[in-house]
């Protein structure tokens, strides 16, 4: 078995490769040829954690494997993380581990790739200014992500947090990119050609009426039952894509006007897989809102594991156990 620590992940897995090795996958997911697996995700009841698995198969790319952690929100205080990951890659063949990856670098390139794919099929093709609500760690890679698909102009940042958004500024800076730092999320959404919402909000941040036509957005934070971003009737009236139909509902930002009944499953049948696999043409007009709500699914991370692995073998990096 292969072991590649964290510190080594971010050196085998570029933005741009990331980007392609979920785009292959969510195809693949479209043409029934890879299938995510029931998700687990509970709250441990110790130290407000929250603790998951996911788990699926590629079969067109002969991809097999589980991803497992979670957000263990004291981290921060002691000089970690609070997302931890870790992917146990399997051989298809023998069922044999096959590789064991750190992996939380890999979940917040993997998350920023996806949010990227609908930009690309979804945004204007003018979209130039980025507006992110929520400066943690992962925005970050979303404006990262953004950059590959898009020639933004300006960032606009909002977070509670003044340090969040002084890091995220830093981080626009040295892409050559203008920054303002939003008084209030209101004043982000307002100027947004492309949104994203990436925070582990309970209650809307964001308003309908804020929304410009023509916007895009990717709502990115909501990953848990009760987890919410976007007002009801905001999601209501876009063209929504989700990543799994059952997470949207259940997990996802769709979750609050499924529930209401301002949405129905028939709504929710665009899928970013469909865009990825040309099986969807994407935005229809410049006037269209379109909604990615992004809730994260194994295949995903295993894509990026497997791209991971293959660079490391072919570098000869990471150790070999036996196990």
């Amino acid at each position: 078995m292969l072991v590649i620590p964290e510190r080594l992940v971010p050196d085998l897995l570029s933005i741009t490769a990331a980007i392609a090795a979920v785009e292959g996958t969510l195809a693949a997911y479209d043409r029934g040829t890879a299938l995510p697996y029931p998700v687990v995700r509970e709250l441990t009841g110790h130290r407000h954690a929250i603790f998951g698995i996911k788990a699926g198969f590629d079969r067109s790319a002969m991809v097999l494997g589980l991803k497992a952690g979670g957000y263990w929100p004291e981290n921060a205080a002691q000089g970690r993380s609070n997302h931890q990951s870790t992917v146990l890659l399997f051989d298809p063949e023998t069922g044999m581990a096959a590789a064991l990856i750190g992996a939380n670098y890999l979940t917040g390139v993997r998350t920023g790739a996806a949010s990227a794919i609908a930009t690309r099929h979804l945004a204007r093709k003018n979209a130039s200014t980025l507006s992110i609500i929520g400066a943690g760690v992962q925005s970050a890679y979303q404006m990262r992500a953004t950059l590959a698909v898009r020639e933004l102009e300006r960032v606009v940042g909002w977070d509670p947090v003044p340090a969040h958004l002084e890091e995220l500024g830093r981080a626009a800076g040295e892409l050559g990119l203008a920054f303002t730092a939003a008084a209030s999320p209101e004043e982000a959404v307002r100027c947004a050609d492309i949104l994203i919402t990436v925070t582990p909000s309970q209650a809307a941040i964001v308003l309908k009426d804020w929304v410009r036509p023509g916007t895009h957005i990717n709502a990115m934070g909501a990953d848990t039952a009760g987890k919410q971003e976007l007002a009801p009737d905001l999601v209501a009236s876009a063209t929504v894509y989700v990543d799994a139909l059952e997470q949207a509902i259940t997990i996802g930002e769709c979750q609050h006007a499924f529930k209401q009944g301002l949405l129905g499953r028939d709504d929710l049948m665009r899928t970013l897989g469909g865009l990825a696999s040309a099986r969807l043409s994407g935005r229809r007009s410049d006037d269209e809102i379109t909604l990615f709500d992004g809730t994260g699914i194994a295949l995903q991370d295993l894509a990026a594991a497997a791209a991971v692995m293959a660079s490391a073998r072919s570098r000869g990096l990471g150790s070999e156990v036996d196990f």
